[in-house]
């Protein structure tokens, strides 16, 4: 009897004429727009500009690319730099090999940059888009699945990921499809930060804690099914420290922040506040009341010219 399982794709790429359509490239990609749309709803639910999530992902997102990759090059640097290897596979992208961690930290200062250039506060920022973050890696994680990659240990369970590859040492067979458990974690906690945002009313950084802490918390167990070649210490994936530390410091900073900074931020981006019709409505209003009180003072003054008049003559 012949067992159910999740089928990988034959091939990650199909050629449009000589143009490769890779399908790693357009899980990011999707992701991207996703998380740009949903964090431009959410910013002007904020008090925000329209556009303005879009402008600042121009600086977050090319910095978040180079920082996923340096990470995963670092710590992975035999797959380049050892013998028989080619450095220049480095710069493949889109053959796979991007680590949150370095896309988050670099994706950061990118978006720093962006927020001080338009003045807006950049916890304000990032509670905008920790949900949408959230679904772009969601739907990142089907990029493995293109590239047969990343999956956990052998099983038979019904939905078993099938990999036919055998190149770079695969093993053809069935086996846990940990793309799909982080893919499904990954929607739970942009539920979850929607959900508690809502709920809490969160500001001053603490729904991106909140999206940090709880994709770590399943990260650390999904990394652990994993089978391919990692660095580890303790006994630990490396992967699996760097998912405890950065929880701990999530959580570190929510607790400190719900006291240091309760409530919410009144304000997000300076001038959103009064739109530009708006601003002019409300000066000509202004103008057209002092012009009804320059006109009632006149009358008054000719009524008064008039009794004077009246006054002078009777004498």
């Amino acid at each position: 009897m012949e067992l159910a399982f999740i089928p990988s794709p034959s091939r990650g790429v199909l050629y449009l004429g000589p143009i490769p359509l890779r399908g790693y490239a357009f899980c990011i990609i999707i992701g991207v727009f996703v998380a740009v749309w949903l964090g431009n709803k959410r910013w002007i639910a904020r008090g925000g500009r329209a556009g303005t999530v879009a402008d600042i992902a121009v600086w977050a997102v090319p910095f978040g690319l180079v920082g996923g990759r340096l990470y995963h090059v670092i710590t992975d640097y035999e797959l380049y730099f050892s013998e028989g290897r080619d450095w220049v596979d480095a710069f493949k992208i889109w053959e796979g090999g991007l680590g949150i961690w370095g896309a988050i930290a670099l994706g950061a200062l990118g978006a720093w940059i962006g927020c001080r250039r338009r003045g807006i506060p950049m916890p304000a920022y990032a509670d905008a888009v920790a949900p949408g973050i959230a679904l772009a890696q969601a739907i990142g994680r089907w990029g493995n699945w293109f590239n047969q990659e990343l999956y956990g240990k052998p099983t038979d369970l019904p939905w078993a990921l099938e990999i036919t590859s055998s190149a770079d040492g695969r093993v053809p067979g069935t086996y846990h499809p940990t793309f799909l458990y982080e893919s499904l974690w990954c929607i739970g906690v942009a539920v979850l930060v929607i959900w508690a945002d809502r709920r809490f009313r969160l500001g001053h950084g603490r729904a991106f804690a909140l999206y940090v802490a709880a994709y770590c918390a399943g990260r650390g167990w999904i990394e652990y099914m994993r089978v391919d070649d990692a660095h580890h210490i303790l006994g630990l994936r490396l992967n699996v420290w760097t998912a405890i530390l950065v929880f701990l410091l999530a959580v570190a900073y929510l607790v400190i922040s719900a006291k240091k900074s309760p409530g919410r931020e009144e304000v997000v981006e300076p001038g959103a506040e009064v739109s530009g019709g708006e601003a002019d409505g409300g000066e000509k209003a202004a103008a057209d009341a002092d012009k009804d009180d320059d006109e009632a003072e006149d009358e008054a003054k000719d009524d008064e010219a008039k009794d004077g008049a009246g006054s002078a003559k009777k004498t």
